[in-house]
Parts: C-alpha cells; structure tokens; sequence
C-alpha cells in the first residue's frame, strides 16, 4: 500500500470518475485505474464494482474511505502547519525586553506587526536586561532587548539605539521653570538613580561628577517606568529613558532635556546558533521603523 495509490483511491472517491481523479493528480485515466488495482490487490478485497464502466463503491471501499480521509485530514493539516512554518516561522514569536523599550515601544512594534501577521502567537516578557541575556542564551525567547550594561559574548548582537535621556519631575517642582537642565541645576536635588550597574546612571554620574556635583541619591531603581512614577508623585527628580515617558506625561509629569546628552543604549539579542526566522525578521524590522520614528 502506498501513499500514491491511496492518494488515486481518495481522488476517485471524492470526484467520482476516473476522468476528474486523472486531472485532479495530472496523471492520466489508466494510470488512476492501475493504481486502485494495485491497491485493491494489497488489501485483499474489492474497492469498487465495475459497473457498465463505471466504478462504485463497495461496502469494503466505503468503509476504507472514511479511514482514509480522515488520514488526508492529518495531510491538510501538515500542509498548513508546513506553509505557516515557511512564512512565519514556528507560529509562535517569543519576546523578552528590558521594562523601557517593553513599556511603549515593543508593544507598538507587536501592534504593527500583527497587522501583517495576525495569526501569529506572541509572548512578550519584561525582564532585567541580565535575565533578558540568559533567557535568550538559554533558547527560551527568539529576540530580547536589553541594555549596554550586559555580556553580550555567547550572543548574535545588534546595536539597537541610543536615546538621549531626559529628567523627569513632578509639575509643581522648581525646575520646571528652566527649558534645558545642566549639571550646576541638580546641585542640591534630591534625585532618584537607577540601579547602580546601569550604564546610563555611569554616565550621568561621571557628567555630574566632572563638574564637581555630587548627586544627591535618596530612591535607587532599576527601572526608567518606576523612576517616573516616583518623580511624579514626590520632590525628587530622575533622569530617565525617554522612551517611557509620555504616559506620565499625560498624567502630568514634566521632562527636561539634560545637557550634555547622556544616552540609554540598548542591543537587540539573538541566539548565535540559531537562524532568524521570517517572524524575527519581520518583527526586527517594525523594532527599527519605531526607533527611526522616536529618534
């Protein structure tokens, strides 16, 4: 019994001549004919009557029948489950970023990206940019976004922007007054840091620390998101990503440029030994489009 034969059986049985089953495999009649005997000779009875021509059914080829489409059911659903690999990849994108780009800009690249691909399944993680390093090393998410601070060796890297950052405030705080912030500004301000192995807060502090500004850290935070929401509901200040803001904005929260720039650098994430899919592809690229638009 082969595929090729069952194939001409459920061909036959479906359009009901041999003539529609020879055009529907593009073979011709009696090559349909000569595989239903071949496959009526290694099943031991009849699948058809041959009828002043025609071919009909028998009881045995009915019963046959039913197995046999519901076994082209699997084939149809092969098919699909193989077409959808070939376009998307596994149907099913993995996501883990750190909490700047995952609170407004990953969940816009999501929407753009399931415009063109609704059927894919996203999980999307935030994480700390160390976890997001070891999740993806260890296979479980197809892309991260994390930030500078992590060992990016085991890893398919990417530069994927720097953004300059910005200090947030609360509205009724005194430096709202100014239009740009500079180092002599925070002297004296309680501030809110970042977490201490975070680039960025390296960066500041070296800016602060060259003009002779000792920052005045009363809150530390791994997390721009959080650092917003502290500075909108206290008197201390925080520079942030700028990426995160404009909801807290909305709420009332003001931000001021900071000179000279201090950049939030970021780095897509890739496992080294594994190929991009189209969905990584695809969805690398809404990443960028977004970052082009915000910067």
């Amino acid at each position: 019994m082969k595929f090729r034969q069952l194939e001409a059986f459920h061909n036959l049985m479906i359009s009901g001549s041999t003539v529609r089953a020879a055009e529907l495999m593009q073979i011709t009649q009696p090559a349909i004919s000569r595989s239903i005997a071949e496959l009526e000779a290694s099943l031991g009875f009849s699948l058809f009557d041959r009828v002043r021509g025609r071919m009909v059914p028998t009881t045995e080829g009915q019963l046959f029948f039913r197995e046999v489409s519901e076994s082209f059911k699997g084939m149809d659903r092969l098919r699909s489950v193989a077409a959808a690999i070939r376009d998307y990849g596994s149907g099913h994108l993995k996501i883990a970023s750190l909490s700047a780009l995952g609170a407004e800009l990953v969940p816009r690249a999501i929407q753009d990206f399931r415009l063109k691909n609704p059927r894919v399944r996203i999980t999307l993680h935030i994480l700390p940019s160390a976890q997001v390093r070891n999740q993806v090393v260890d296979g479980n998410f197809d892309v991260g976004l994390a930030a500078d601070e992590i060992d990016r060796s085991g890893l398919d890297t990417t530069h994927f922007g720097g953004f300059s950052g910005v200090i947030a405030m609360a509205p009724n705080h005194p430096l709202v007054k100014l239009d740009t912030l500079a180092q002599e500004d925070l002297v004296g301000q309680p501030m809110i840091g970042l977490a201490p192995e975070d680039r960025a807060r390296h960066r500041f502090d070296a800016i602060l620390n060259d003009a002779g500004v000792t920052p005045d850290y009363v809150v530390e935070t791994p997390s721009s998101t959080t650092a917003c929401a502290l500075a909108l509901s206290g008197d201390a200040i925080a520079l942030v990503n700028p990426l995160v803001v404009d909801g807290f904005v909305a709420r009332g929260l003001v931000v001021r440029p900071f000179t000279p720039a201090v950049n939030f650098r970021s780095f897509l994430l890739f496992r080294p030994d594994a190929q991009k899919s189209k969905l990584v592809r695809d969805f690398t690229t809404c990443l960028f489009n977004l970052r082009n638009t915000a910067g």
